[in-house]
């Protein structure tokens, strides 16, 4: 597991101007180790500076025991990333104060996928929770590219 400060990314954060944006998101991907299935979960906040410069991001990951009983049903994996990524926001909801958030989740809308199965749910869990409304595929970049990315660069 690799971590990140919390309290850096929050001095971060407070550092930064109010027309700063927040992204969070998250991404998991399953791993068979020893016959057994495990989940590897990036999360990834990014902080667009200025809302119109770059931007600094922050990342870590972790990995935990999937408990999902079919590849093609991965429900549990996937609202492990909702709960993952609401539990960020919510360590940062001190900081955020009035910066432009959003809340993104690697979640496809298309019937062809998996990841349709828990999209409702998703979105719902994440509006009550951090009562933002959550971005889903293909306008969840913290997700879908910033965490996907992270894991290769924070495996090295």
């Amino acid at each position: 597991m690799k971590q990140f400060d919390i309290d850096e990314v929050k001095e971060y954060i407070r550092q930064s101007t109010p027309e700063s944006k927040i992204y969070l998101g998250c991404d998991s991907e399953r791993v068979r180790l020893d016959k057994v299935w495990w989940a590897d979960y990036t999360l990834a906040i990014v902080v667009h500076i200025d809302g119109k410069h770059g931007c600094k991001i922050f990342g870590y990951y972790e990995r935990e025991r999937d408990y999902d009983q079919k590849k093609n049903r991965p429900n549990i994996r996937l609202m492990t990333e909702v709960y993952k990524v609401s539990q960020l926001y919510l360590e940062l909801k001190d900081c955020i104060d009035d910066r432009h958030v959003e809340v993104h989740l690697d979640i496809n809308p298309s019937v062809n996928y998996a990841s349709n199965a828990v999209v409702h749910q998703a979105i719902g869990y994440i509006r009550g929770t951090c009562s933002v409304e959550a971005l889903i595929k293909p306008d969840a970049f913290a997700a879908s590219y910033a965490a996907d990315r992270l894991k290769f660069i924070l495996n090295r």
